[in-house]
C-alpha cells in the first residue's frame, strides 16, 4: 500500500482546504498527523453524502467505532486514512472517547431529525469542531492536554455555528434543519419555508439570534485567546474565517440561500493574517 499519509495529505488538500493551508503554519514534523486526522474528519463528515440512507451509514460509523478500538486490526491496514489515525493516536496519546464522540455525533447528520434547542447545538459543537480542535492541538502539544479547554469550546461553538449558517442552503436540500427549533418557535419560523428555501421575515430574525450566539462566542474565545499556548494556534486558525463570514451575512444583500463566500486567495490571506498574528486580533 502506498504511504496513507500522503494519502491523506491529499484528500485534505482536496476537501478541506481551510484546515490544509492551516496544517502549512504548523511544525513540518506535525503537519503528517494532522493531516491524518483531518482526513478521518471527512471520511465521517461525508458518510451521508455517500451512504444516502441512515442504515449503511450507521454501519460505516459503526466500522470506524470498531476501527479505532481495536477490533478490525486488518481492515484498518488495508485503509490508508485508518492506518494513518490510528498510528497517529498511538503516537500522540490521542483519547479514544473524544475520537468516539465525534463518531457518535456524526450519527445526528445521517437522520432529518431538526436540532432541539441551541443548548443541542452547542452540545454537537463540543463533540465535532471542538473536539477536533481538541485533538489537533494535542497532536501540536506531543499528546499533553493543551490546557486550553475553554477556549477552544468556545472557538467550536462559533465555528460551528458559522458552519451551520454557511450550509444552510445545502442542509436545506436534504431537508435537515440545524437550525435549533427552540429559536424557529420563538421567531415563529417555519421548517417549511426553510426547504422551500423562502428567506421569511421569521427565519432571518432566527438567523440573526444564531449570529448574535456565535459572536458572543468569538467574544469569549477572544478573552481567552490571550492565555491559549501559541504552540496550539495551527490547529485553531479555521476560526479566522469566522467573523468575517459573520461579517458578510450582516449586510442589506445577504440571502440566507445563497450565502456569501469569497474567492480563496482572500481566505488564504485571512488564514496568513491570522497565523502572523497568533489569532490574537482575528476574532
Amino acid at each position: 500500500m502506498a504511504d496513507p499519509f500522503e494519502h491523506c495529505e491529499q484528500l485534505v488538500r482536496e476537501g478541506d482546504k481551510d484546515r490544509f493551508l492551516a496544517t502549512l503554519f504548523a511544525p513540518e514534523k506535525y503537519r503528517r498527523s494532522l493531516h491524518a486526522l483531518y482526513a478521518f474528519n471527512l471520511e465521517i463528515a461525508r458518510v451521508r453524502e455517500l451512504a444516502r440512507e441512515p442504515m449503511p451509514g450507521e454501519i460505516r460509523l459503526q466500522w470506524w467505532r470498531d476501527t479505532l478500538l481495536g477490533a478490525a486490526p486488518g481492515d484498518a491496514a488495508a485503509h490508508p486514512v485508518a492506518a494513518a489515525l490510528r498510528e497517529v493516536v498511538v503516537r500522540y496519546r490521542l483519547p479514544p472517547a473524544v475520537l468516539g464522540d465525534l463518531i457518535d455525533a456524526r450519527a445526528f447528520d445521517l437522520y432529518d431529525d431538526p436540532m432541539p434547542s441551541l443548548a443541542e447545538l452547542e452540545s454537537h459543537a463540543m463533540r465535532t469542531s471542538a473536539a477536533l480542535f481538541d485533538l489537533a492541538a494535542r497532536i501540536l502539544c506531543d499528546g499533553k492536554d493543551s490546557g486550553a479547554a475553554d477556549f477552544i469550546a468556545h472557538a467550536g461553538f462559533a465555528y460551528t455555528i458559522a458552519g451551520v449558517l454557511q450550509a444552510l442552503p445545502v442542509h436545506a436540500s436534504r431537508r435537515q434543519l440545524y437550525i435549533p427549533d427552540d429559536l424557529m418557535q420563538r421567531y415563529g419560523a417555519q421548517a417549511e419555508d426553510v426547504f422551500a428555501g423562502k428567506a421569511t421575515a421569521e427565519l432571518r430574525a432566527a438567523l440573526a439570534e444564531l449570529r448574535l450566539t456565535a459572536r458572543r462566542h468569538l467574544a469569549a474565545a477572544r478573552e481567552l485567546a490571550a492565555k491559549a499556548p501559541a504552540t496550539i494556534m495551527p490547529a485553531l486558525l479555521p476560526v479566522a474565517l469566522v467573523r468575517p463570514g459573520l461579517d458578510r451575512m450582516e449586510r442589506r444583500a445577504y440571502r440566507p440561500f445563497a450565502p456569501p463566500d469569497w474567492p480563496q486567495w482572500r481566505r488564504q490571506w485571512i488564514l496568513w493574517r491570522a497565523a502572523r498574528s497568533n489569532l490574537r486580533n482575528t476574532f
